[in-house]
């Protein structure tokens, strides 16, 4: 039997994977990428001899023996020394209060630490951290086993699934599947409330945040000591190494469609491309919207692409600096006294990030900081139309920020040698990501628990990976649903799904 050909839409984690499965499984893949280069959001690059990293902020179950190593491992990345641990998730400090905190691996002291702030939350604080300790070992329990496609799951996997979840049962009774934001207002402490609010997004399930306390508290939280090329890099490699085929500078401009089934693609610059099936690994709302042009829509789609909250898009101001931070927490949220301004939002607080874990970041003696925060996509992008005007922008919100950063770092603005500051239109012009969510879906609760098909109705060989059809985005999630797509192939074409070349 001959091959069938694929043709994917995209070079994120998502497409990759997908093609890194398609050609362990004897089909023959083309990735078509819009940009230059390879990873999608998982972006990074050089500025006067700076890596500006603006992906993976951390890598989730990189360690051996969990069931996302060996993801990793099957797609050629993710080698345990490529990685340093976080023993430290994050250092809070807060300007109103002059309040400083580290919420660390070490829960015994995590735990003391939040009631030396918030006395009065100590029996709450005592409820968080024992559902982290619940978890420990285990916390993949906490999510839906994302390691078969829900098309292929049996009513025996799901009850496998409800069974393996039994420990968190009495949680989710004490309202852990609320909304973080909704659950802390029982909290007597503002800063409390703050704190564990902001470990992710407001918006997510509290179970999320527990997740994240557990694979911290686990050592299962990685830093990519060569940032997104290190970990993107190895997977295009295996990629290719398999036989894959990618073409890169190539917009597509329309899927082709033939008797309801996709048969190929219609690039930006004229050319067709045939093939058996289709794979979009790309924009969801472009795809399904512009690419097919609405055809393949019910009212769910329509719904859900309509009414689902997006991921809030950020803004990133990168400084080159002429020094070390050997011993600074790589993660740092700081809650401004006074917040800064732009458009219409008034930034209340900024993360930073101190890319002091690996050496390809910056030269020896230097560093790269970067501050990141959550902007609006309209005020961007209307002011991308006045290039003068954005860039004048650009330049005022990186001049504000880093007078924020000299009151924590006394004389850093002195030190800077390179400044890069990259918008919410600057993801969108990189990535195409609709209004610029670097994560797609906002991670609601009903978001993050709602099973979204990787086919459109009445369009046969066509099939989507990424993101937009598993909400929540991230790491694992994106590079699953690559292989969910191969899993689905290989049942429907009579074949056994395989993860090697053998």
């Amino acid at each position: 039997m001959a091959e069938k050909s694929i043709i994917i839409i995209g070079a994120g984690l998502a497409g990759l994977s997908a093609g890194c499965y398609a050609q362990m499984n004897g089909y023959r893949s083309h990735i078509f990428e819009h940009h230059s280069k390879p990873g999608g959001v998982a972006a990074a690059w050089q500025r006067q001899g700076y890596l500006i990293d603006g992906g993976i902020h951390f890598l989730m179950g990189h360690r051996p023996g969990q069931p996302i190593y060996e993801l990793y491992r099957e797609l050629g990345t993710a080698q345990p020394d490529s990685l340093a641990n976080m023993t430290t998730y994050g250092h809070l400090t807060d300007e109103v209060s002059g309040v400083e905190l580290d919420v660390t691996y070490d829960l015994d002291k995590l735990s003391h630490d939040l009631k030396s702030i918030a006395t009065e939350d100590a029996r709450r604080i005592d409820r968080l951290i024992s559902g982290v300790r619940a978890m420990q070992g285990s916390y993949h329990e906490l999510v839906p086993s994302i390691d078969k496609p829900p098309e292929l799951m049996s009513p025996i996997d799901r009850l496998k699934q409800l069974y393996s979840m039994r420990k968190m049962f009495k949680y989710f009774l004490q309202g852990y599947n609320k909304p973080v934001n909704e659950y802390v207002q029982t909290f007597h402490s503002r800063l409390l409330r703050e704190i564990i609010a902001n470990l992710f997004l407001p918006e997510v399930p509290v179970w999320f945040n527990v997740m994240i306390l557990t694979l911290l508290a686990d050592r299962q939280l990685g830093l990519l000591k060569e940032g997104c090329p290190g970990f993107v890099q190895p997977i295009e490699k295996r990629y290719k190494d398999l036989g894959g085929d990618v073409t890169y500078r190539a917009t597509v401009k329309d899927i082709l469609v033939e008797n309801d089934h996709a048969a190929g693609i219609h690039l930006e610059d004229g050319s067709v491309h045939k093939a058996d099936i289709v794979v979009s690994a790309a924009d969801g709302y472009s795809t399904i919207f512009d690419m097919l042009k609405g055809r393949y829509v019910d009212k769910s789609i329509r719904e859900r692409y309509q009414n689902w909250q997006l991921v809030r898009p950020i803004i990133m101001v990168s400084y080159g600096v002429a020094r070390d931070f050997p011993d600074d927490p790589s993660i740092q949220l700081i809650g401004l006294e006074n917040p800064i301004s732009i458009g219409s939002d008034d930034i209340q607080g900024l993360t930073l990030r101190i890319f002091n874990y690996g050496d390809k970041f910056a030269p020896i003696g230097k560093t790269v900081v970067q501050v990141m925060f959550e902007t609006q996509w309209d005020f961007w992008n209307k002011l991308s139309n006045d290039r003068p005007r954005y860039d004048a922008e650009k330049q005022r919100v990186a001049d504000e920020v880093l007078s924020r950063i000299e009151a924590h770092y006394p004389g850093i603005s002195s030190l800077v040698e390179v400044t890069d500051v990259a918008t919410p239109y600057t993801t969108w012009r990189y990535t195409l990501n609709h209004r610029g969510a670097y994560m797609g879906w906002l991670p609601t609760p009903e978001a993050i628990m709602t099973e979204v098909p990787r086919t459109l109705p009445g369009l046969a060989n066509f099939y989507m990976a990424g993101q937009w059809v598993m909400p929540g985005g991230g790491v694992p999630p994106s590079l699953y649903s690559g292989r969910h797509v191969v899993q689905i192939l290989c049942r429907r074409d009579g074949k056994r799904f395989s993860t090697t070349t053998d």
